[in-house]
């Protein structure tokens, strides 16, 4: 396999171990690097694997039906990788404040629904960085953080 098919490979590993319908979270330790970056515009920046961990955990206890799911095939070049996605999910669990524009009390039961494009860097094997760019109006409208247009 080329560098790119592996790039890929550990970038639809992490899409469907980390972010798909269930989280292992095992993957963190496994493919990320000691000190990658997770970086949405919905949420602070997260650097490191207990850093990571924590926040996945928080999310998904907040939305326990949480899953995002690619919507077009990966494009791969050197150490990138870009994956288009679709996600979300149904806010039944406790408070969450992760979002930089506000807190959700617990259990709401909104439900939000959105899309995003990601750009992971990938060296060695390991997932040194995840920057994306979200649809975050739409989930945070949804979920009544923002008002409607």
């Amino acid at each position: 396999m080329t560098k790119q098919e592996d790039n890929k490979a550990v970038v639809v590993r992490w899409f469907t171990d980390f972010w798909g319908e269930t989280c292992d979270l095992s993957v963190v330790d496994e493919i990320a690097a000691p000190g990658m970056l997770l970086k949405y515009s919905l949420h602070e920046p997260r650097r490191g694997h207990d850093d990571i961990k924590a926040f996945m955990t928080d999310f998904r206890a907040a939305f326990p039906d949480l899953n995002f799911w690619a919507t077009a095939d990966l494009i791969a070049e050197g150490d990138y990788v870009v994956g288009q996605w679709e996600g979300g999910g149904t806010h039944t669990g406790p408070a969450f404040g992760d979002f930089l524009a506000g807190s959700l009390p617990a259990a709401t039961g909104r439900t939000m629904r959105f899309t995003g494009t990601t750009v992971l860097k990938v060296i060695d094997g390991r997932i040194v960085e995840e920057i994306g760019l979200d649809d975050g109006v739409a989930a945070l409208t949804q979920l009544g953080l923002m008002k409607a247009a």
